[in-house]
């Protein structure tokens, strides 16, 4: 079998393709983490004749592998010399093994190379479409695993109150659940199991909005508060009630990225050739439901850096309000930061440090 391997980026991953030794090689080689990456589905699409279906089948007996890229791993796969496709924000190469990691990217072979098989546009489209499903696949998981920290967190009156926000969604994620388990077993979307869903995104959008206009109120109430002893009180409102509606933006997310990844299946069966301009509106999308939350976040954690001067501003009149001022924002900026750094927003560190009432009268 060929020592060639083809290497496939977009924004979110690289997909590493060619025999199981090759592709273990060079991983190896690389220091790279990765998961399988499973190609069979690009042999199962159901239209008659489709060269996405005739390119799946050779590509569903290769060996694949999907990289998260991270921002050590895309400093690695720069050094790759990946050539842009026709395909938007695609790359692809292919490199020959001969021993060190150096010697992989020495041996790059242009886009034109005849033992690709990735240079197919439909096998192209269908390892693009596959690789973005990965891509939210993975943003999934790493939500679940926050959601169960969150959950830990939580005293049972607020995760009572938390679970009763979520619940709007349950049917919503039966559903999904249910289509996923269809999906995997019989290895596409049917009409049948994609009529259970393709409604969905409107409960999902309904449970974000909501959320977001309850972290939207209790910025403006922080805003609202000049006294000291009333920012007290909204701030420490504002620690116990964050987690629950970011808790509840996070699941939003998820379930999104659920829909989409189904989304993209239906697609590939159904109109294979609109997968490319599909693949890029659902991206858009998503990138459009990160900015809101961003913006929503972001305010929420300047009107809590201005409360923290502010208390610190009136710590000789307020040597106890004062302090729990800056540890409550504190508090609820670092569950706002966590919640950035999941969905890959980017979120400086905005700690306030509590002024000292000491420091302060020394000043006077």
């Amino acid at each position: 079998m060929s020592e060639e391997i083809e290497l496939v980026s977009d924004s979110h991953g690289l997909a590493v393709i060619g025999s199981p030794s090759a592709v273990e090689r060079f991983l190896a080689a690389a220091k790279l983490p990765s998961t399988e990456l499973i190609l069979s589905r690009l042999g199962t699409v159901s239209q008659a004749g489709s060269s996405v279906a005739q390119a799946g089948s050779t590509l569903a007996e290769q060996s694949g592998r999907w990289v998260k890229l991270t921002k050590e791993s895309a400093e690695k796969v720069q050094q790759f010399g990946l050539t842009p496709t026709d395909k938007p924000r695609v790359s692809h190469a292919m490199i020959g093994e001969r021993g060190s990691i150096q010697s992989w990217i020495q041996v790059t072979h242009g886009p034109g190379s005849p033992t690709a098989l990735l240079t197919n546009p439909a096998a192209l489209s269908g390892a693009a479409g596959i690789m973005a499903q990965y891509a939210m696949q993975q943003s999934m998981a790493e939500i679940t695993d926050y959601l169960a920290r969150i959950d830990e967190k939580l005293d049972d009156v607020l995760r009572a109150q938390t679970n009763q926000v979520l619940a709007r969604m349950d049917g919503v994620d039966l559903a999904i659940k249910e289509a996923m388990t269809v999906r995997n077993t019989v290895g596409r979307v049917s009409d049948v199991t994609w009529s259970k869903i393709q409604h969905s995104s409107a409960t999902i959008l309904e449970t974000q909005a909501y959320a977001l206009r309850q972290l939207a109120d209790l910025t403006d109430k922080i805003e609202d508060k000049a006294r000291v002893d009333e920012l007290a009180k909204i701030v420490k409102t504002a620690e116990v009630e964050v987690s629950k509606w970011l808790a509840a933006i996070a699941r939003c997310f998820q379930l999104h990225d659920a829909i989409a990844v189904l989304e993209l299946d239906r697609v590939l069966d159904a109109a294979a050739d609109e997968l490319d301009q599909h693949r890029l509106g659902l991206e858009a999308a998503r990138q459009d439901r990160l900015e809101l939350i961003s913006d929503s976040t972001q305010l929420l954690l300047v009107r809590m850096g201005v409360a923290a001067e502010t208390a610190n501003a009136k710590v000789l009149m307020n040597p106890i309000q004062s302090p729990a001022v800056v540890r409550s924002t504190n508090s609820a900026a670092t569950e706002v930061h966590e919640l950035r750094q999941l969905l890959e927003i980017e979120s400086g560190d905005t700690s306030s440090e509590s002024r000292r009432w000491g420091d302060a009268a020394g000043e006077k």
